[in-house]
């Protein structure tokens, strides 16, 4: 889900901290990538225009069809991408993964009399919704990245930690990500359109993290609890508590 927040409030304090460039200006670079973000923007994003992907056997593909021409465009300009798995979500995520679990079953329902009344907006909606990336997946995503010679890390848990495991152990360059996560669990340097600069003409953002706590004026431990007071995965947000104030 991200840091709610987090973004706007760095380009409101801390611009400095953030610059925007093209894709070509990470060659040669090693980025590790959250691939349960990529496969679930590749499933909405089919889901989206109506219809998945499928085999001539019926199975969704969409998955694979997305990770093998985005990874082709990463190897074309001279990025070396490592795609990282989700590994068993923590105890204190629960919480989170209980409401997910209520809100898919929400849209279910709602999707059930969208269907009934034959609204077609509203089903495309629910549909959305209703996208989850599962076990089989993310297994089918690592066979085709195996016979693409391309590697890939199973993350003992959150695929952001692991991302910024390895940037701040030297082995990779950048976290690239569309949530800010990664740097709340200390990723030096993250990376944000990355993955679809060029299909959706944006700049790539590279988020310098050094640069974000001296503008904030943080210690690392405080920008933690700046994450949890703005809102994330593991805990409530403080009632009446906003970027402003918590900062």
């Amino acid at each position: 889900m991200g840091i709610k927040g987090l973004s706007q409030l760095i380009a409101d304090v801390a611009p400095f901290a953030v610059k925007e460039g093209e894709i070509k200006n990470f060659f040669g670079r090693k980025v590790a990538i959250d691939a349960s973000m990529c496969l679930y923007q590749f499933l909405i994003a089919v889901r989206a225009e109506g219809a998945q992907l499928t085999s001539v056997d019926g199975e969704t593909t969409s998955h694979l069809m997305g990770t093998f021409y985005r990874t082709i465009r990463l190897l074309e300009n001279g990025i070396k991408p490592v795609y990282v798995f989700d590994g068993k979500p923590p105890d204190m995520k629960s919480g989170e993964l209980s409401k997910r679990a209520e809100k898919r079953d929400e849209a279910q329902k709602a999707l059930d009399r969208a269907t009934e009344a034959g609204a077609t907006e509203d089903i495309e909606k629910f549909n959305r919704r209703l996208v989850k990336v599962t076990k089989q997946h993310s297994n089918e995503a690592k066979e085709l990245l195996k016979l693409m010679g391309v590697p890939y890390v199973d993350a003992p848990c959150e695929a952001e930690a692991q991302c910024a495991a390895l940037v701040k152990s030297g082995k990779i360059y950048a976290t690239a990500t569309e949530d800010m996560d990664a740097l709340t669990f200390g990723s030096s340097i993250l990376l944000r359109h990355l993955t679809f600069s060029e299909a959706r003409k944006m700049p790539v953002q590279e988020f310098n993290y050094e640069k974000i706590l001296k503008g904030f004026e943080l210690s690392r431990d405080e920008f933690i609890d700046l994450c949890i007071m703005l809102g994330c995965d593991y805990c409530e947000t403080i009632r009446g508590i906003g970027p402003k104030k918590a900062i």
